[in-house]
């Protein structure tokens, strides 16, 4: 949706609402714009490689402490995370990771897709964001920023997996994603294929 298309939706809803709705409104306008303006999705090279792992262990440790072992947890950060994981991710033109930077410079997680995972679709290997960036709408510009990507690509829909007992699950689905498949790892771990 382009700027224009989306001020004057903005400005149309505006106009019917009064009282209280319209005070909610324009507060939840005002704080969407002003992250907007703050937050910025940078691609992330090789040299970024740290920051990732940085990232990625921060946010695990808090993500999954009530669902895998300290010990599934360092696996499966050092399967994923890796220099050379990372780095065969970053020589693929379809895969691509973005930083998630704030207004101090400082950098709240990070966010990981592939285009043409599937024919005319994009998956969302990761998205995670560190304990303290969290409940400030980040994961929803996230996705938001990701559709825009998909949509310029010429991709027609978004696929992931999550954990089944992960609250990141209630999230997609307040962003409408839903469920369409279930998979138990021999790792003991069940994922759910959720798709936009």
């Amino acid at each position: 949706m382009d700027c224009k298309y989306r001020i004057e939706s903005y400005y149309s809803l505006f106009k019917i609402l009064s009282g209280e709705k319209l005070r909610l409104f324009t507060f939840l306008m005002i704080k969407h714009f002003i992250l907007i303006q703050i937050m910025k999705f940078i691609q992330a090279t090789e040299n970024d490689i740290p920051l990732i792992q940085n990232l990625a262990r921060r946010s695990w440790e808090k993500a999954y402490a009530d669902i895998l072992s300290v010990e599934q947890m360092e696996y499966m950060l050092s399967e994923m995370y890796s220099e050379t994981e990372i780095k065969k991710h970053l020589l693929n033109p379809d895969y691509h990771y973005y930083l998630i930077q704030n207004d101090d410079l400082s950098y709240d997680g990070f966010i990981g897709y592939e285009h043409n995972y599937e024919e005319n679709s994009t998956k969302l290997h990761r998205i995670y964001l560190v304990p303290e960036s969290k409940g400030k709408g980040l994961g929803k510009s996230a996705l938001q920023f990701l559709n825009q990507k998909v949509s310029e690509n010429g991709n027609h829909r978004i696929i992931l997996n999550v954990n089944k007992n992960n609250a990141a699950r209630n999230f997609y689905e307040s962003q409408g994603y839903r469920v369409y498949d279930e998979a138990f790892l021999t790792s003991g771990t069940d994922l759910l294929w959720m798709i936009t």
